[in-house]
């Protein structure tokens, strides 16, 4: 199991301290620094701006937002960012979600399955830098009535296939992603629960394209907090956990309270959306399960989170993405460190 560092949204006044963040986890050794987007920073600018001041470190998007950019200019972004980083490129996509594809992006959040399929199709087609030809539901290129024609990418990037990742919660989009793509990113993880919420469908798509898991890369981002009081560790993981499962999406469209009820939660999961939507934040964080945030995060001393990222490789994980946590450069900068010492004495680096 390798490490891997996510930095989460740019702008959020912490700049400086992110760009130092991904340079101690490039010295350290870590796998891959991801930057995500949203309707704020963008994840192409960021991850350019760190891989000019990294060395070895891989550079993902976690993720790209696919109502924010054609197929064809994905292809080109990805091509680009593999080309100026010496072939250290991953691309992770992703549908957003309802709020923020129609209201920021103003596009529809209709169909997502069959969109992202058509969308990897497109993206692949470009990247091989055959002329670029696509008859579908969602994109035809060129368009029939004009005066387009199939064009072929430019840049030649460093790797023939720059590694393609789908970020996935629900049953079908996962059993999707492993079918179509070459690793999957994943949010709110639980080893414990991995067979029934994630690892099966996985399992079913990449049987569906004939393969196994093998050379899968299975890669959950994880918050990572280190200290003696497990439960004041805990605590502070509840607005987070209840933003995402009260807040995020609507009652009707939240991917991340029906995860929690898949994990067994459905009762507590209500509670927590009941309480969000109606205001009562601090009520909702209060309702949210300590085992459910013990075991969808590495917190407390560095042996426990050890023995956890022990449970995190045997449930099948192969890239631990780590988010330390921490107010101060030197407290993230110390988790960071803290999550090399617990991997090896995981004994699954």
């Amino acid at each position: 199991m390798r490490l891997g560092i996510n930095l989460g949204y740019w702008g959020a006044g912490m700049d400086a301290d992110n760009l130092a963040v991904a340079k101690e986890a490039d010295r350290l050794g870590y796998s891959v620094c991801w930057a995500a987007e949203a309707y704020g920073s963008d994840a192409a600018t960021v991850l350019a701006w760190v891989a000019a001041q990294t060395e070895r470190i891989d550079v993902g998007s976690a993720i790209f937002q696919i109502p924010a950019r054609t197929p064809a200019m994905t292809a080109m972004t990805a091509a680009t960012l593999d080309t100026l980083s010496g072939g250290r490129f991953r691309l992770g996509l992703g549908v957003s979600g309802p709020q923020v594809s129609e209201g920021w992006y103003g596009v529809r959040f209709d169909k997502p399955l069959a969109r992202t399929r058509e969308y990897v199709e497109i993206i692949r087609r470009a990247m091989s830098r055959e002329r670029l030809t696509h008859t579908g539901e969602h994109w035809t290129l060129p368009l029939p009535d004009g005066p387009g024609k199939p064009l072929k990418l430019t840049v030649h990037p460093v790797r023939e296939h720059i590694p393609l990742y789908i970020a996935a919660i629900g049953p079908k989009n996962l059993e999707q992603t492993g079918e179509i793509a070459d690793g999957a990113l994943l949010i709110f993880f639980s080893p414990d629960h991995a067979e029934e919420t994630t690892l099966g469908a996985l399992r079913a798509g990449r049987e569906k394209a004939g393969k196994t898991l093998d050379g899968f890369d299975v890669v959950p981002t994880v918050p990572l907090a280190v200290g003696d009081d497990v439960d004041a560790l805990a605590d502070a993981f509840r607005p987070y956990t209840a933003l995402y499962v009260g807040g995020m999406g609507s009652r009707k469209q939240n991917f991340y309270n029906r995860l929690a009820q898949r994990m067994g939660y459905e009762k507590e999961a209500a509670e927590i959306q009941d309480r969000y939507l109606a205001g009562d934040k601090e009520g909702a964080a209060a309702a949210v399960p300590r085992q459910l945030i013990d075991s969808t995060a590495l917190l407390g001393p560095v042996d426990r989170i050890a023995d956890r990222m022990r449970a995190y490789a045997e449930a099948g994980v192969t890239t631990l993405s780590l988010s330390p946590a921490g107010f101060t450069l030197e407290e993230r900068i110390a988790a960071l460190r803290a999550g090399v010492e617990a991997l090896e004495r995981s004994g699954t680096a």
